[in-house]
């Protein structure tokens, strides 16, 4: 009895250790199996959107390394290697995923995916050249985001003048107003621009600015003097003789003066008012005519008597003016008995008796008449002729 049970008690015991050993060797099989696939994966250094990580991996190739990360790859997307290739040990993948951005070009809008690190590389990839006027929303240094917009607004030449001064430029599409922001034109309060401020540039316009002033201007003119004669008795006729010397007066005008590009284009008198008055000038006119009294007596009046050359003349003689120096107008008294002498020798206005001519006055002067020479009035041209030049008597009566 006892030894049946010992001997089963035993078997009981070798099943038992049969098991243990079984199970362990499964589970060593297990682990040595695992380490011998973990052993076999290779080392990859990935660089996803920018974040360095290191994983093992039994994929054949690339692809099937993103498949594996269940990350979907675009043809857009940056990739440092081709998709099919064979993957080793060690080896060093960037991936950049793209990103959807939209571009306004002028009028045309339009959507790109893109995996440029920023807007300038972006625009490069898409070969977009932009010139040294056109506007760019963005920094070309600027870092690219999902769904960014970039906006490139294209310039276009047109005339800017300035104060007269005309020069090409180019603007973008703007108001006038940001249009000579941008090209540094200040406008004074006056200053005209056209087309207005609100005003939107357009290619091949023209955009002129008008400077404007207002400006004073005072002008100083003379005020002339009048002429005023008045008649003196005591001054024979034909004589003048300054009373009173005129002199201008001065009168300053303020205009107000609009100034267009440096030109004149209005004037306002503002006010006048008169720095100096005028003074008139004052003559006197000689009223005082001489007529030669002759006496009708037979007896030649006593007197002082000497020889003369006589010479006659009439009031239409060349260069004569009518008038004699004592201011007798002989063409309205063509019978007067005048002669013309040397003051030198006989005084103006003395009374004379001339053999042949009668009783005269001595009232003008000649040029040619000097020393002992004395020339006759004649109303008529033929007495004058029949006068002729002889040498004659005179007797000086006072």
């Amino acid at each position: 009895m006892n030894k049946s049970m010992k001997n089963l008690f035993s078997k009981t015991l070798s099943k038992k250790k049969l098991v243990i050993f079984s199970a362990s060797f499964l589970v060593f099989a297990a682990v040595l199996g695992f380490f011998m696939y973990e052993g076999t994966k290779k080392t990859v250094a990935l660089t996803l959107d920018g974040k360095e990580k290191v994983i093992k991996t039994h994929a054949d190739t690339v692809q099937d390394l993103f498949d594996d990360l269940e990350i979907s790859l675009r043809s857009e997307d940056y990739l440092s290697l081709e998709a099919d290739t064979k993957v080793k040990n060690n080896l060093s993948i960037v991936w950049k995923p793209a990103k959807q951005v939209e571009l306004i070009d002028g009028q045309e809008k339009e959507t790109y995916w893109t995996s440029a690190d920023t807007v300038g590389n972006f625009l490069k990839d898409q070969n977009i050249v932009l010139s040294e006027h056109d506007k760019l929303n963005l920094n070309p240094d600027d870092k690219l985001s999902k769904n960014m917009e970039i906006a490139i607004e294209r310039a276009f030449p047109l005339k800017l003048v300035v104060g007269g001064k005309e020069q090409e430029v180019w603007s973008t599409s703007t108001t006038v107003a940001d249009f000579l922001s941008q090209q540094g034109i200040k406008l004074n309060k006056l200053d005209r621009v056209e087309p207005e401020l609100n005003k939107t540039v357009t290619k091949n316009g023209k955009v002129n600015v008008v400077r404007v002033e207002k400006v004073t201007d005072v002008v100083e003119e003379p005020i002339r003097y009048a002429v005023i004669t008045k008649n003196d008795s005591n001054l024979l006729k034909g004589k003048q003789k300054v009373v009173n010397e005129g002199q201008e007066g001065l009168l300053s005008k303020r205009y107000e003066v609009i100034m267009e590009n440096g030109k004149e284009v209005s004037r306002k008198l503002v006010n006048e008012k008169t720095v100096k008055e005028k003074q008139d000038k004052v003559v006197a006119m000689g009223t005082k005519v001489l007529v030669a009294q002759v006496s009708r007596g037979s007896s030649k009046p006593a007197g002082k008597e000497f020889y003369v050359t006589s010479t006659a003349y009439t009031a239409s003689c060349n260069g004569c003016s009518g008038y004699t120096a004592t201011g007798i107008n002989l063409r309205t008294n063509p019978n007067a008995k005048v002669i013309a002498v040397d003051p030198s020798v006989i005084p103006l206005g003395t009374k004379v008796y001339v053999d042949g001519y009668g009783y005269a006055v001595a009232a003008d002067t000649g040029s040619a008449v000097k020393g002992a020479k004395i020339d006759v009035f004649f109303g008529s041209s033929s007495d004058a002729y029949r006068w002729g030049r002889k040498r004659v008597k005179i007797r000086v009566l006072n």
